[in-house]
């Protein structure tokens, strides 16, 4: 069950969308999975995919910068190995446009969008630097100045230090101009982001690609949360949904003699006679979201050792078995986590502020401005992406105009991989 878990990584904020938008692709638009479920876990079948660059022949390395010497000393003896933050670099022969891509919730910079999101760009041309989530756990203890994620103006600024480091960390790399995209929350933190480089100057990014954002964080949390609620017939906890959804999985494998479970084998998976209905793949998701809020409120509180779940003085070695204190982060969702951690920094920061102008300030509203003034901003969005929530679309439509490139399925980046999606991007880098 974890690997199926580390397939849905990407997946971030949930939530129902009803509006339409007024600008649409060409059509005709021929995605084939219309049940945003399935989409968003299954993604594009194999031949409707592009061509694109193998590993093998992209020219490209992970490299470690130290962000926070100051916390290396400080942080638990598990941590070892992310005291540095870590990133990807695929580079081009020549002089090259770069561009930076930021990842969804809790998801490493190695995760399966980022990574087919580099074989597209270094295909057409581009450097690419692959940056992990501010909400995973490496770049939490490496690069955030409180661990502490979920504000995003100061996201964006652990970000774009991040980016400076790295831009550093390559005298010799030759750069034309840059670039910026992510996706799902990576595709909100760019927005933030982009407004900070407007003052800033550092890069003075030509284009901004958001991929399928959260518009209202809260909504979209609140909503993903209630997934794992969702009632499954003969299911009445969650071992037991474990139980069903493995045993389907089982019975598939014994049919077809293969295990490698990747998004075309679940494709696949959901054409056969065990594919899982509705509410089983609703909380299938919502499980794959409790487990990175689990991850991010354990790692803030150890790091901060605030003492909610790892009890304060607590040793935390390399050999310290995490699985009770894990128990205990799972019991936690997002908005405990706010509730928690949070919100009380929040309030030191802002001198008590209340949830109602923390919501407004984490969430696009905060950059709508920017967004509706700025040419070089586009959202890619679906409308049946579980993401949103009921107004979302309408913002965006009101803020972007004909920048906001609504799809009619998809799912919540499903279909970032489909040809038609794919061309559409690089057009756009192109122009």
């Amino acid at each position: 069950m974890r690997l199926l878990l580390c397939l849905l990584a990407p997946l971030c904020l949930l939530g129902s969308a009803t509006l339409h938008a007024a600008t649409q692709p060409p059509e005709p638009y021929e995605f084939p999975l219309l049940n945003p479920f399935e989409a968003t876990i299954a993604t594009t079948p194999l031949e409707l995919r592009p061509q694109l660059p193998e590993d093998d022949e992209i020219d490209q390395r992970d490299y470690r910068v130290r962000l926070r010497p100051e916390r290396e000393f400080l942080i638990p003896d598990n941590f070892w190995a992310v005291n540095r933050m870590g990133y990807r670099l695929a580079r081009q022969k020549d002089e090259a446009p770069l561009i930076f891509i930021i990842a969804g919730t809790g998801a490493h910079y190695s995760a399966s969008h980022s990574e087919y999101l580099k074989r597209l760009f270094y295909g057409a041309g581009f450097h690419v630097v692959q940056l992990s989530s501010p909400t995973s756990y490496d770049f939490m203890a490496a690069a955030s100045r409180h661990a502490t994620p979920g504000l995003s103006r100061e996201d964006a600024d652990d970000l774009y230090r991040a980016m400076q480091a790295i831009r550093a960390n390559h005298p010799e790399l030759e750069i034309s101009e840059y670039h910026l995209t992510g996706y799902s929350l990576g595709a909100l933190h760019a927005a933030f982001v982009s407004q900070l480089d407007q003052t800033r100057r550092s890069f003075d990014f030509k284009r901004v690609l958001m991929l399928n954002p959260p518009v209202n964080l809260h909504t979209s949390i609140s909503n993903l949360d209630r997934l794992v609620q969702a009632r499954v017939d003969g299911v009445n906890n969650s071992t037991n949904f474990y139980e069903l959804v493995l045993g389907k999985l089982t019975r598939y494998f014994r049919q077809h003699g293969f295990i490698d479970l990747n998004d075309a084998v679940l494709f696949d998976f959901q054409q056969s006679r065990q594919a899982l209905s509705d509410e089983q793949m609703a909380m299938l998701i919502g499980a794959s979201f409790r487990f990175s809020a689990a991850d991010i409120a354990f790692t803030s509180d150890l790091i901060n050792k605030r003492g909610l779940i790892t009890p304060p003085g607590y040793p935390i070695r390399e050999s310290t078995v995490l699985t009770p204190f894990f128990k205990r982060a799972l019991q936690c969702d997002f908005e405990c986590y706010m509730n928690e951690q949070l919100v009380p920094l929040w309030q030191v920061r802002h001198e008590g502020g209340g949830l109602e102008q923390l919501i407004e300030e984490i969430s696009l509203y905060a950059v709508e401005d920017y967004l509706r003034d700025n040419d070089k901003v586009v959202v890619m969005h679906n409308a049946d992406d579980l993401i949103l929530g009921p107004g979302d679309l309408g913002f965006l439509r009101r803020t972007l105009g004909d920048r906001l490139i609504l799809y009619p399925s998809g799912g919540h980046c499903g279909n970032l991989n489909y040809k038609v999606n794919s061309q559409a991007m690089l057009e756009l880098f192109r122009d």
